[in-house]
């Protein structure tokens, strides 16, 4: 795949400019935005099939309930010698 390069009107480049990290490179923050772009679209579009599994699937829906109520979250405590 080619290399692209992309115009952007001033204002943006400021913008970029002003949200970017100081040794960031422009490029690199937009680069960084599209590929977290991608990874949110492919999370989301994950979750939706997740939740479409869990419709079609009652059993797994029901385990994971269980799995789900689980009081993993309280303190326990390590045996002292």
């Amino acid at each position: 795949m080619s290399a692209t390069t992309i115009k952007l009107e001033s204002d943006l480049v400021e913008k970029a400019v002003n949200l970017k990290a100081p040794e960031q490179s422009i490029s690199a923050y937009v680069r960084s935005l599209i590929e977290k772009e991608h990874r949110d679209r492919k999370l989301r579009e994950g979750a939706l099939a997740y939740e479409q599994f869990l419709k079609d699937h009652p059993a797994e829906r029901e385990a994971m309930e269980v799995w789900e109520s689980a009081p993993l979250a309280e303190t326990i405590e390590a045996k002292r010698p």
